[in-house]
């Protein structure tokens, strides 16, 4: 049964947000910290979370569970070398979504998805 089980359709099937997702939480791990929209935001952070959790412990079949959610063998060795082991004794909430305002172009609600406890400072946004 179905029941309960919702999803964030944003507006594709299912192997486009899912592409999509994969290459989100490949970036906010590499980078530590994107801005995109807040329902793109709260979909990626539960994917995001999922494979930081798989990160604090190493094993094979965590390893490849991982590779499975991101793209490329660089994000799931900084997974596993950097992420599980700062976010070892944290128990979940490894993201925070802060909020940026509306959008110009579409009004849609903007915000910054990143990791906590981040060595990444708040001014270094990147100036496109």
């Amino acid at each position: 049964m179905r029941h309960r089980k919702t999803t964030a359709k944003l507006s594709r099937n299912k192997a486009e947000r899912q592409r999509m997702l994969r290459n989100m939480v490949t970036f906010l791990i590499m980078e530590e910290r994107i801005t995109t929209s807040l329902a793109k935001a709260k979909a990626a952070r539960s994917v995001a979370e999922r494979v930081i959790t798989r990160g604090k412990k190493d094993t094979v079949h965590a390893r490849r569970l991982v590779a499975k959610q991101v793209y490329g063998s660089e994000a799931v060795k900084k997974v596993f070398n950097e992420l599980g082991p700062r976010y070892r004794e944290r128990p979940g909430g490894y993201t925070r979504i802060l909020k940026l305002g509306k959008r110009l172009g579409d009004t849609a609600e903007e915000c910054i998805l990143e990791l906590v406890d981040s060595p990444v400072k708040v001014g270094s946004e990147k100036e496109e």
